[in-house]
């Protein structure tokens, strides 16, 4: 499942509840790695289409137009007195084609981060006074990252030669203890997505990014035949050069479901 591209906007630097970035390791250990010889253009098909066949059907996952997820993340954030645990409220929505929306709810502080096409905004509400919030406009390499993050968690591993990008085979490596087939998903020199997918059952076991981020993905959830993670593991490299992790557990997961275009559209400067 491509849930695993989290790191763009759980990452994002301007969100201070997830000071992270795939939205992404304590988790998982990465055993040595033995690259082999690349897979043929049939053969690299092949492992995609065993991918997606791990996900759902062709024609389940070709009929996804929007997926819907709640839930709720935990972090923990250095203060002046160390380490602090902290849990917020998560709503992520992904439409094609490029649409997406995610609001992360910590007390009375929201953040709402969303791309509409071309477009990409954050809007924080500091408390429940109506003058208590302020909105950014997110600059192109933001969008970029936001629309090669949108992709990933709708196309399912295919179709990115289609958008201006292109799928490596990398070969096979051992990943925690599993033989696996490494993939890049190459969207911009910049912006990387690296797939670890098991060999035999097309399990994705492991996602890393361009700047080091590795995102792993737990459990199951069933929707319509098709199966989501239950739970994300996101751990990114910050400036410093020290890691911090992100879990991200799903109660509810929906497809399918209309949303109307203001959802996504930048606010008008007039509203709450």
């Amino acid at each position: 499942m491509a849930l695993g591209a989290f790191l763009g906007v759980l990452g994002s630097e301007r969100s201070s509840v997830m000071q992270t970035s795939r939205l992404n390791c304590l988790v998982l250990f990465i055993g040595a790695t033995f690259a082999f010889a690349p897979l043929p253009a049939s053969d690299l098909e092949t492992m995609i289409d065993r991918a997606r066949g791990y996900v759902g059907t062709e024609e389940a996952i070709n009929a996804i137009r929007s997926v819907h997820f709640v839930g709720a993340l935990e972090t923990t954030e250095m203060t002046p007195e160390g380490p602090r645990h902290v849990t917020a409220k998560l709503e992520i929505i992904f439409q094609t084609p490029y649409r997406q929306r995610i609001v992360v709810t910590r007390g009375d502080r929201t953040e709402i981060t969303a791309l509409d096409d071309f477009e990409g905004w954050q809007r924080v509400d500091l408390g429940e006074e109506p003058r208590r919030w302020r909105i950014t406009l997110l600059g192109k390499e933001q969008i970029r990252r936001l629309r090669a993050n949108t992709w990933e968690n709708l196309a399912f591993f295919r179709g990115l030669d289609e958008r201006g990008g292109r799928i490596e085979d990398l070969g096979l490596v051992q990943t925690g203890g599993t033989r696996t087939r490494k993939l890049a998903f190459v969207h911009a020199s910049d912006i990387v997505f690296y797939r670890y997918f098991d060999e035999d059952t097309g399990r994705l076991v492991l996602t890393e990014t361009e700047k080091g981020g590795r995102i792993k993905e737990e459990g199951e959830i069933s929707v319509d035949g098709l199966r989501f993670p239950s739970k994300i593991i996101t751990t990114n490299i910050l400036k410093d050069g020290s890691e911090r992790e992100v879990v991200v557990l799903f109660e509810r997961i929906s497809i399918n479901e209309s949303w109307p275009d203001d959802l996504f559209a930048v606010p008008p400067v007039q509203s709450r």
